[in-house]
């Protein structure tokens, strides 16, 4: 690569007009850098979502759930199959490997499902899911003056919304539907024969317009359509009704047996600080850029200011602008504390601003490979850039500090051929340790899971930097140090730590023994702190939004649920600690899809300065205490907002499996109550639901056929009487509207159910003449997990020691007196972080690995690259003293740390290993002279670069935002392990080298003897 410097000195303008385009395409590229807090990562998931109206949990489990589930656990890469059968809905969700292709897949599933016998009303959707699937904006809408909110929303802010490229969809909760109700007077129907949904089928008939083929002439061909009209509600009115099962029954109109009025409805309640509001709900495409679709959709509501007012209770865009704020300013520090470093080992200023050159250079250079490849600037790209800011300059800080040095000594003074041989001698030992420092981050995409996809960007971004650093520092640097260096002093005697240096080593290769058993005690007693550190995935972040729910029993309606929560709500007023909420009563479950009009959930947004561990166990009892007033067997569950990042795996999971259903239920509340009282454990969840209330009416086989009745007609004749029937959407008096057939007395006892009339052949016959009806406690869900029934309890761990959480915890499950037909398994997220962890194990003995043949071939000589990874031996001394005195867990951003740390401490030992291997080969040095030599000329460039390094690091070791992830632990881990690495490279390598070549040693003192 000498001919790049070369080049470079000879053509000095047309390097500068390149790097001038560099800077201006990396300025460009950093503008279009989609902004996302988090990398567009899809899951390799797909949720299939089955609606069956009408039916009970055990319907829709036995006729949709589970015959989707026979059909699709076969699929080729499934790794597990989760199912949970509601009232009317049933959702299957599919787990596969990651690189799954999943176009393919839903093809296979969609192909599969068409071929199943689903009952006719049901309805099948297959989904995906990502990161950005998550709303990024919870917005509450406020009418202004007397404005219609609803209709604005509707003809204008809604469809301007829809246009803005980057959104996916737009929905509002809280509207009411205007609808035509027709109430129906029971007895006259009854009198007239006619049913809800024999009257819905005639009126439909008198509303039609079908084509009716075409009528051709001549010269022309006329299509022919075939319309009848219901205009207007008069119209409506007057519709003639006929029985279809009494035909002596005359005729009679819809007004003169019903009442038809306009009404609204309204199907869930949503508020903002206790106010009436409409809640909007805001979510992005999966590459689109968060913070641009949140800032077109602000302008768009401020151009309505006249007619809505509007509070944001959630913007995800707000967190993604502060946390690329934080890591901003923390790698503008850290180049600042870096370009400090340099100019106090330096003291040279020019020098210091030609060394420090490449951060900026490298950093937009990298913006223009991401941009190229469309990764979105999120907090593990710019954590990348952070971390990379120490490294991109050690390159430059070699080159500049050879050519400093190499200037002062020579009496002829800068020359071309000065900065060109200058480079060239340390060519070999920068590119090699760029190189290495490259190739170290290839094994990321060992590592599998969410945990691989999640720190690709990471380690393409500091890939990018690193090269494009080993780019300035061969070309630009070189022609800058040729202008800034014609005027130097000459090179001063050896510094007073040249001369401890070289006489440490002396002294060390003297004492071997001493030194090696001195370094490993130092080295097993750094291992005795690995117990008190605590074993973790992602270290817990607290969050300043908490999620609330409280679930009444299933059969509440949506009025009682209401009530519940306005006096929540009020108790949430008063409350210092809030500064606000969202409420959405009975509204739709954002994992399922489902809406519960028993259910509640709130966002509130805590004050700053606010313990939030503490606030959640003090606003939980106080809605406990307000909900067990108004339904003893409310739950109430306040956690943290979950923020749509990786999983933390900061959680302990108990599965329960049984046949019986009410063992099962036993035995989840058992272990329900065992995980509540453990202190370590929060947010403890119980997955398996309520009994509620539900009438069976089974038909009597042989009365039915006597009657000539089928099981369909009772249902018919049942439902009939129940649910309203919807008609559908009608235009009347210029007005579309959705209509609803209802009857004026709803049936509200069983006694009522049993004395239905049901028409048959022989006439009228009751239902319980032919059925049994009785009432039964039913549950409100069936899960089920890869075909097995199942319950699940979980919960989260407070500390960061998971793993001896975790084994606590199913220990004590296993404990106890579960009844007989209930199995378990426990675990939960340490299983997965043990796997992930022995991933990057197998990552770092793989990127050990990669480096030993770099410098094999980088060097020729098999027993360099043992020498160089010698260095690595005593990494962990600093890095796991300082993750105890900063009290960090091991997490995977310290194992990440770690695997920098291979590529940056092998940088060190290649810079002075290169050079003995020049003193030796060149110059005809002994071995032990190439060692002092090289140790004093290459001790200030390696305390620079890991100095520079440490110092660039300092701000995000020192950090205390939330939402910069990994920074803090891979920060202490590489300052640590960096600093405890360098000083013990600077006198182990001299002496692994002296023992690797021990009889050339020999034979070397024993020449020199006989010399003497």
């Amino acid at each position: 690569m000498n001919f790049l410097t070369r080049f470079s000195l000879k053509n000095a303008v047309a390097v500068f007009i390149v790097s001038f385009l560099l800077i201006l395409a990396g300025l460009y590229s950093f503008s279009k850098l989609k902004i996302d807090l988090l990398p567009n990562i899809e899951f390799p998931q797909l949720s299939i979502e089955a609606t069956y109206p009408g039916a009970s949990p055990d319907d829709v489990n036995e006729s949709v759930t589970s015959k989707i589930e026979d059909q699709v656990k076969g699929i080729e890469g499934v790794k597990s199959v989760q199912s949970v059968s509601y009232e009317n809905v049933g959702i299957i969700n599919l787990e596969f490997p990651f690189n799954t292709d999943l176009d393919k897949v839903e093809q296979q599933i969609n192909s599969s499902i068409k071929e199943l016998d689903l009952p006719d009303s049901s309805n099948v959707d297959v989904n995906r899911f990502s990161f950005g699937s998550f709303p990024i904006f919870n917005i509450s809408l406020f009418a202004k003056d007397d404005a219609n909110l609803e209709k604005v929303l509707n003809d204008e802010v809604i469809p301007e919304l829809n246009k803005i490229q980057g959104i996916n969809s737009v929905s509002v909760g809280g509207v009411k539907e205007d609808l035509l109700q027709i109430t129906v007077d029971k007895e006259k129907a009854a009198q007239a024969g006619l049913t809800l949904d024999g009257m819905k089928e005639q009126i439909n008939q008198k509303a039609v317009s079908f084509p009716a083929g075409t009528l051709n002439g001549k010269e022309l061909q006329i299509p022919v359509r075939v319309e009848e009209k219901v205009a207007t509600i008069g119209a409506l009115k007057k519709i003639q009704l006929k029985s279809t099962t009494n035909p002596e029954a005359k005729p009679v109109k819809l007004g003169d047996i019903a009442k038809v009025e306009a009404v609204t409805e309204q199907g869930e309640y949503t508020r903002y600080d206790g106010k009436d509001a409409l809640s909007m709900a805001i979510t992005k495409k999966q590459d689109a850029n968060t913070v641009e679709v949140a800032s077109e959709t602000m302008k768009i509501l401020k151009k309505y200011d006249d007619q809505l007012d509007y509070a944001i209770g959630f913007d995800s865009a707000d967190g993604i602008e502060k946390s690329v704020e934080t890591l901003v300013r923390e790698g503008l520090l850290g180049a600042l504390f870096a370009s400090l470093a340099v100019l106090i080992f330096l003291r040279n200023f020019r020098a210091t601003i030609i060394a420090i050159i490449s951060i900026p250079l490298s950093l937009l250079v990298s913006a223009i490979f991401l941009n190229q490849l469309d990764i979105s600037l999120n907090i593990m790209t710019l954590g990348g850039m952070a971390v990379a800011v120490g490294r991109v300059v050690d390159d430059s800080i070699v080159v500049i500090e050879n050519i400093f040095r190499r200037v002062r000594r020579s009496e002829e003074g800068m020359s071309n051929e000065l900065v060109e041989s200058s480079t060239k001698e340390i060519l070999k030992a920068i590119t090699s340790s760029t190189i290495t420092t490259v190739v170290v981050f290839l094994p990321i995409g060992f590592v599998g899971g969410i945990t691989g996809e999640f720190f690709l960007p990471f380690a393409l971004t500091v890939v990018f930097s690193l090269l494009a650093s080993l780019l300035v520092a061969i070309t630009i640097v070189p022609i800058l140090a040729k202008f800034a260096f014609k005027k130097v002093p000459p090179e001063e005697k050896e510094g007073k730590l040249q001369r401890g240096y070289a006489k440490a080593i002396a002294w060390s290769l003297n004492h071997k023994i001493k030194i090696l058993i001195l370094s490993f005690i130092l080295l097993f007693s750094s291992f005795a702190l690995v117990p008190s550190l605590g074993f973790t995935f992602i270290p817990n972040e607290e969050q300043k939004m908490l999620q609330a729910n409280v679930q009444l029993p299933a059969s509440t309606s949506l009025e009682k649920t209401n009530d519940v929560s306005l006096k929540i709500e009020k108790m949430f007023a008063d409350q210092n600690e809030i500064s606000d909420v969202t409420t959405e009563v009975g509204s739709r479950d954002f994992s399922t899809g489902v809406k519960r009009p028993n259910q509640v959930g709130y966002f509130l947004n805590v004050k700053e300065g606010v313990n939030v561990d503490t606030f959640i166990d003090k606003v939980q009892k106080k809605m406990e205490s307000i909900t067990k007033e108004e339904s003893p067997k409310a739950t109430v569950n306040v956690q943290e907002a979950s923020t749509g990042g990786p999983p933390t795996n900061n959680n302990v999971t108990v599965d329960l499996y049984s046949s019986n259903l009410n063992d099962l239920q036993k035995a989840a509340k058992q272990v329900e109550n065992h995980l509540n009282k453990d202190k370590r454990l929060k947010y403890v969840t119980n997955n398996f639901s309520d009994k509620q209330k539900q009438l069976v009416v089974e038909v009597d086989p042989d009365k039915a056929a006597e009657y000539g009745v089928s099981g369909f007609q009772l249902l018919g004749t049942i439902s009939d009487q129940t649910k309203p029937v919807s008609v559908g959407d009608l235009k009347l008096d210029n007005t579309k509207r959705a209509v609803q057939l209802s009857y004026d007395k709803d049936l509200s006892s069983v006694k009522e159910i049993k004395d239905l009339q049901v028409f048959t052949e022989r006439g009228p016959v009751l239902v319980k003449d032919i059925a049994d009806v009785r009432t039964i406690d039913t549950f409100t869900s069936i899960q089920k997990l890869d075909g097995k029934v199942f319950a699940r309890v979980e919960a989260d761990i407070k500390g960061d020691d998971v793993q001896a959480v975790t084994k606590d915890v199913v220990d004590g499950v296993k404990k106890l007196d579960l009844p007989k037909d209930v199995s378990l398994d426990g675990g939960g997220g340490s299983d997965e972080t043990v796997e992930v962890f022995q991933s990057l194990g197998l990552a770092i003995l793989t990127a050990i690995g990669l480096v030993y043949l770099t410098m094999l071939v980088t060097f020729g000589k098999a027993r360099i690259p043992f020498i160089i990874l010698s260095s690595l031996i005593f990494v962990p001394i600093g890095s796991l003293v300082g993750l105890v005195l900063a009290k960090e867990p091991l997490s995977v951003s310290v194992m990440i740390g770690f695997l920098m740390l291979i590529g940056i401490v092998t940088t060190n030992a290649i810079v002075l290993v290169d050079r003995i291997t020049q003193n030796r080969e060149q110059k005809g040095m002994t071995i032990r002279q190439s060692l002092i030599e090289a140790g004093k000329t290459r001790l200030r460039p390696i305390l620079m670069t890991a100095f520079a390094t440490i110092a660039a690091l300092i701000p995000l070791a020192l950090t205390t935002s939330s939402g910069t992830l990994i920074s803090k632990g891979l920060a202490i881990t590489v300052i640590g392990g960096l600093a405890s690495s360098t000083l013990l490279t600077l006198i182990i390598i001299p002496v692994v080298y002296e023992l690797f070549f021990a009889k050339q040693v020999k034979r070397e003192k024993q020449l020199e003897k006989e010399t003497t």
